[in-house]
């Protein structure tokens, strides 16, 4: 008789998920199984469930790329994980391996990715297939919902970081603190760097605060680009901009200091004019930023295990999945959902 696993699956884009028992998928070569212990939600989980981005998912399919769980079958010629390790299946489910970006430690630009809960079937599912070259490897001590946001939001956050170029002692302003940013402003820190938060909700930023945010502004009050600049002193080094907004995408460049690096993020549907005059004549430069490389993954699950970043996490069971989104799409998830699969 053929096993069967409860997931959340997208039938039509736009319309509430499907709650549903299906067949527990079988790895076949270079393949593995994964039996889920956690899901975190991200809010690209929304945009694909509701076909918001160009190159939109097949249907029907399993949201969810932030799924870890414990190996328990293994496909032919699979030797780089063993059966009981715990192990991440992230948003790049795979790559090509070959290509100039792979070759290059860009394998997140690569041609034939594909991402997991997008292109492949993701965490809102007992099990996951997996493809055991780019799984996360989850350090010991990191339990799997504690682990969740790292192998997205974590590594998204820390990567955009780094690509800021921004030193020790120079000011990152992380604009949206919430799954993301407050997750943005713990690496920071942890990286020796001064922390300007923006967000529009005062709970938020009194979370930055405690996190140990240098300076906040409330972009709801006054005018956020100048306040941003007098608070970092002339502009911040380096603007991660994390909110799903365009307005932010606007203030972003605006609050970045002369030869500054402006990174992107967030991803709001639609597009924004960048005002060429300013960006040219004060040399700055814009630049996005799209999750992380495999070694930005060990890194960004390093600092969580030494635990100096920490998300803060609200768990809910898989049938709650609908709520989530609800309140996801109207910005009341303060931090981070993680779906908990040893919940009813």
């Amino acid at each position: 008789m053929t096993q069967t696993m409860q997931a959340a699956v997208v039938e039509q884009f736009g319309q509430p998920l499907v709650l549903k028992r299906c067949d527990i998928p079988t790895p076949g070569p270079g393949q593995i199984l994964v039996r889920t212990e956690a899901c975190g939600v991200c809010h690209t989980d929304l945009h694909a469930a509701r076909g918001d981005w160009p190159l939109k998912p097949g249907l029907p399919f399993i949201p969810g790329h932030e799924g870890i769980g414990i190996v328990t079958a293994l496909g032919q010629g699979v030797t780089s994980v063993k059966e009981g390790e715990r192990v991440g299946v992230p948003w790049l489910y795979s790559a090509c391996g070959h290509c100039e970006y792979c070759l290059s430690a860009w394998e997140t630009v690569c041609a034939q990715a594909q991402f997991g809960g997008y292109t492949q079937n993701g965490g809102f599912a007992e099990y996951i297939l997996a493809d055991p070259n780019y799984v996360a490897h989850i350090p010991e001590g990191l339990s799997a919902c504690e682990a969740a946001p790292i192998i997205c939001a974590g590594v998204t956050t820390y990567k955009g970081i780094k690509e800021t170029a921004t030193r020790p002692g120079q000011w990152l302003l992380v604009s949206g603190v919430g799954g993301l940013g407050h997750l943005a402003v713990q690496y920071a820190k942890a990286m020796g760097l001064r922390v300007c938060a923006v967000d529009i909700d005062d709970s938020k930023l009194a979370h930055a605060t405690r996190l140990g945010a240098d300076a906040v502004v409330n972009a709801k009050q006054g005018d956020p680009i100048e306040a941003a600049i007098k608070a970092t002193g002339g502009g911040a080094h380096g603007v991660l901009i994390t909110a799903p907004s365009l307005s932010a995408f606007r203030q972003g460049v605006g609050m970045t200091r002369k030869h500054g690096t402006c990174v992107l993020v967030g991803l709001p549907p639609g597009e924004f004019p960048l005002p060429l005059f300013e960006v040219v004549a004060n040399c700055i430069t814009v630049r996005g930023s799209f999750v992380g490389n495999r070694q930005d993954m060990a890194e960004a699950l390093d600092f969580a295990a030494q635990g100096k970043v920490k998300a803060d996490i609200e768990l809910q069971p898989l049938s709650a999945i609908n709520q989530v989104f609800e309140r996801l799409e109207h910005g009341d998830v303060p931090s981070r959902v993680v779906i908990d699969f040893a919940a009813v």
